[in-house]
């Protein structure tokens, strides 16, 4: 990551609630065109998240400390603020004399912004305002949020607006906060209703919608320069798994996620 930062734009994308077993059976069916074709082998790597929702998963990830692979470890980190002991911090690891990464990485010299999705990233009270307010630019929109069926366009739509407002010049990084496989998500579901509620089919087709129209987004965020980018889950979610529904519980559903990172190439098309 030390050639990384400072030569390239840089991408994090949480797709918020994803869960890996659906992300896993949508790659092998060949039903996400737009991500296998970046996922290392057309594969999703089956991680550990730090935490069991978005504000908790969201605060470690930007501490340094992304999906933990779930093999044994140690397991050098990407990111890592300098810590006296870290057994996680490699040569290769990015470190920065920072709190977080985000103002790390405004103090390397990139313009940070966030594009938030679920309500802890909505600005609307003290506790949906510290998560973007790490940044220099936040954006969030009721269009962005949960009970939005065009939540993902309107995002892609936004970060396109973004890229091309910034110089040239300026390293940026973009962090995207996914917010349609969250719930509700039963709309994403041809002839689903309301009153069926969400479940695990409609789950996978959020992620059939992301998919969509994520290519728009990888090629913003590469129009500029090569572009590093990092795609995970932040924590995933129950469907009646051992009577479980939701998320912020100790279960399988929740702490494994999918996890991807590449290199965009400068004005890849997609």
């Amino acid at each position: 990551m030390n050639r990384i930062v400072g030569s390239h734009d840089l991408l994090l994308v949480t797709l918020d609630t994803l869960r890996y077993d659906v992300a896993r059976e949508l790659a092998d069916e060949g039903a996400l065109p737009n991500l296998a074709r970046h996922l290392p082998g057309g594969w999703w790597e089956m991680r550990h998240s730090p935490g069991s929702f978005t504000y908790a998963a969201h605060q470690a990830f930007f501490a340094g400390f992304l999906p933990t692979p779930a093999s044994p470890g140690p397991h050098p980190r990407l990111f890592a603020a300098r810590f006296e002991g870290s057994e996680s911090t490699a040569e290769g690891t990015w470190v920065f004399d920072a709190p977080d990464l985000v103002t790390g990485l405004a103090g390397a010299g990139y313009h940070t912004v966030c594009i938030g999705g679920v309500g802890f990233f909505n600005k609307r009270g003290a506790l949906g305002s510290v998560l973007p307010g790490l940044f220099t630019e936040s954006h969030w929109e009721p269009e962005f949020g949960v009970t939005s069926p065009v939540s993902f366009e309107a995002q892609v739509a936004r970060a396109e607006e973004v890229v091309a407002a910034l110089p040239a010049g300026r390293r940026l990084f973009l962090f995207v906060n996914v917010s349609a496989l969250h719930q509700p998500n039963w709309f994403h579901l041809p002839g689903a209703t309301a009153g069926s509620g969400d479940s695990r089919a409609t789950h996978a087709a959020a992620l059939r919608y992301v998919d969509r129209h994520i290519g728009r987004l990888f090629a913003a965020a590469s129009s500029r320069r090569p572009c590093f980018a990092v795609v995970c889950s932040d924590h995933g979610t129950a469907y009646g798994e051992d009577g479980h529904t939701g998320h912020r519980i100790g279960h399988e559903t929740v702490w494994t996620v999918p996890y991807a990172h590449f290199i965009l190439d400068h004005c890849e098309k997609t």
